[in-house]
């Protein structure tokens, strides 16, 4: 690690923590937020977030099969049009610079969230970006992070 950031400048990293709760008080499928910061954490080469991601996202039930293939998300066929949509969303904030956002993801993605949906899904983006440019740039620890993540018991 490169240098703490808590330590460093505390209100900085309690901003961020701040809006994480902001993001974790979202009503969206706990598994598609982890495919959404998991394919945030891919493009952005975040070792440190992919562990904790994909770890987290094993822990609550998700299909490692789906994690494993989601960098080819478009060519595989085991997601739905709401993931995609918010995948193809991830993707256009995270490389920013290059898409531009366009109309047409956006408007796959009000057909398929609510506006609250789609600020809980940006939020989430703009979080997962922050986190990753932090862990990345600082030189997170990678490897040592273990889940507290429970699946969601099935109701019959």
């Amino acid at each position: 690690m490169r240098l703490d950031g808590r330590k460093t400048l505390p209100q900085g990293y309690d901003a961020m923590i701040n809006l994480q709760k902001v993001v974790n008080q979202s009503k969206l499928d706990p598994k598609l937020m982890m495919l959404v910061v998991t394919r945030a954490s891919q493009i952005n080469g975040c070792a440190y977030c992919l562990d904790m991601h994909t770890k987290d996202a094993t822990a609550i039930g998700e299909d490692p099969q789906r994690l494993h293939v989601l960098a080819a998300w478009r060519e595989a066929p085991f997601y739905s049009k709401k993931e995609r949509a918010a995948l193809d969303w991830t993707e256009s904030l995270t490389l920013l610079s290059q898409t531009g956002a366009p109309d047409k993801v956006y408007a796959e993605l009000e057909k398929n969230f609510s506006p609250k949906e789609i600020m809980e899904l940006t939020f989430a983006i703009v979080a997962i970006n922050g986190w990753n440019r932090l862990a990345v740039g600082l030189r997170s620890e990678v490897g040592g992070y273990v889940s507290h993540l429970k699946a969601e018991p099935v109701m019959a």
